[in-house]
């Protein structure tokens, strides 16, 4: 069932289109600063300041000028289609009459979501790798006021870094699943959970909505940046435990769903 799931939803014409436009952001933000090679971006600070120095740099740039928006939409589209393409396409039923438990069915539907995002995060620093090497070419990586990172730091950091917006990108998965199961479509699933996106993104930029914004998982997603600021102290833990909140809340409600009424309905 997995491997039916995931060549459905991933040779789709519309997720290979959104999967390019991923590798594709960091490719056309590097041809603007060709010219910069090796040298700061302008009067720019952190990763954004620093992404002419070599391609790891401008990789991790792109990801935090994506990760706010572009990447989650994508996420969302994934999962929100993953959850319900099934319904809208009138076989759901008949998975319930065939030997397909519901608790198999979620699961498979929930491993599906997650590939498909580890999937999105990987094109989007794949795309900023290539473009990177190729127009600034692979050296150490730089962090502005501060010595390059050997190695050994910028595999750690790295890792970390992708792992955190990895598990942050579940947490909006998670919840374009649990909507494309609610929700009579997939389109109106996707709406809304562009739309819970942007309106947690525009609260969390009101300083007098804070303690509004700190219950969001959006509130947490570029915390990982400091992992490349000069005093390299990053506060994850309260994010991690704000994303697996979200996953574990959304988890619960498909569960009812699948248990308690019928989505084909």
């Amino acid at each position: 069932m997995l491997r039916f799931e995931l060549t459905t939803q991933l040779y789709r014409l519309r997720t290979l289109i959104a999967l390019a436009c991923l590798a594709g952001v960091p490719a056309a933000a590097a041809l603007p600063l060709a010219s910069s090679a090796g040298h700061r971006n302008g009067t720019e600070s952190g990763l954004f300041g620093a992404s002419p120095y070599s391609a790891l740099n401008h990789a991790m740039a792109s990801l935090q000028f994506i990760g706010p928006l572009v990447l989650p939409i994508v996420v969302a589209l994934l999962a929100a289609t993953i959850a319900s393409a099934d319904r809208d396409w009138g076989i759901l039923r008949y998975l319930y009459v065939a030997p397909v438990t519901r608790f198999r069915l979620l699961a498979t539907k929930f491993a599906a979501t997650a590939l498909a995002t580890v999937l999105a995060v990987v094109c989007s620093l794949a795309g900023g790798l290539v473009a990177g090497t190729i127009v600034f070419g692979w050296h150490p990586f730089h962090i502005i006021g501060a010595p390059n990172l050997t190695t050994g730091q910028t595999v750690a950091r790295t890792l970390a870094a992708g792992g955190y917006i990895v598990l942050c990108m579940l947490a909006v998965a998670a919840i374009a699943f649990t909507l494309g199961l609610l929700l009579p479509r997939g389109a109106e699933a996707l709406a809304v959970a562009i739309g819970f996106v942007v309106v947690a993104t525009i609260l969390n930029n009101q300083g007098a909505l804070h303690t509004v914004a700190v219950i969001l998982p959006v509130h947490y997603w570029q915390n990982w940046v400091a992992l490349f600021d000069p005093p390299a102290v990053a506060r994850l833990g309260p994010g991690s435990a704000a994303q697996v909140a979200t996953i574990l809340l959304c988890t619960g409600v498909c569960w009812i769903v699948l248990r308690r009424r019928d989505p084909a309905g």
